[in-house]
């Protein structure tokens, strides 16, 4: 476990909350691919990951958030990011991934109508 880390996970009628919070890095990342790998997903929940807290993102991190969709859409679910750091945001849009996450500002609102 990552001392710069922290994830608490809970699951409501839509499907998984993954809230983060610290630095998404080299050293946290395995962690959270192992909590993701054993995640109860099913076909039509959202999995939602919290990245309000998340103070760090290197080139891991954002595997495991390619991962989480990847993840999500093997099981029929789909994957939204809550409260994307603009830090992350950019680099997602540098890298040409931003079109593969669903963002919504808060729990609430990923968990409001689909479009």
């Amino acid at each position: 476990m990552s001392a710069h880390l922290a994830v608490h996970t809970r699951t409501d009628d839509e499907g998984p909350v993954v809230e983060l919070a610290g630095e998404l890095d080299f050293a946290g990342a395995p962690q959270v691919l192992a909590l993701l790998s054993g995640l109860s997903l099913n076909a039509g929940e959202v999995l939602v990951l919290d990245l309000r807290a998340v103070t760090f993102c290197d080139s891991r991190g954002i595997t495991v958030l390619i991962a989480a969709h990847h993840r999500a859409g093997a099981a029929g679910a789909t994957l939204t990011l809550v409260a994307v750091p603009a830090d992350i945001g950019r680099t997602l849009r540098l890298l040409g991934v931003d079109q593969l996450f669903r963002t919504a500002d808060t729990v609430a609102a990923a968990r409001g109508p689909r479009g």
